[in-house]
């Protein structure tokens, strides 16, 4: 049996999805359901020097998160323009 872990968000993670207009919205929330599946699924990439966060693309947009392996939950912590979405991360 496979299980399926839990989307979460982070305060920050929750408030930049509802910035974006519904469009967008729709093609985020696609793509963050499904590491729901398979967290670490073809095209996740981990982040370097970061312990434990990854990223998804989704068009000119990341999506930053942390596993949870013993809670089963996926937690997205930062959504942003693939141009600044690295920017004050330290402060995550």
């Amino acid at each position: 049996m496979v299980s399926t872990y839990k989307v979460e968000f982070a305060s920050a993670g929750e408030r930049q999805l509802s910035a974006f207009d519904k469009t967008i919205q729709r093609q985020l929330i696609w793509r963050i359901e499904k590491p729901a599946h398979d967290p670490r699924l073809q095209g996740v990439e981990k982040l370097t020097g970061e312990e434990c966060l990854y990223r998804v693309p989704s068009g000119d947009y990341r999506i930053l998160y942390a596993i949870q392996d013993k809670a089963l939950i996926v937690l997205v912590v930062k959504i942003a323009d693939r141009k600044g979405v690295y920017r004050r991360l330290r402060k995550l």
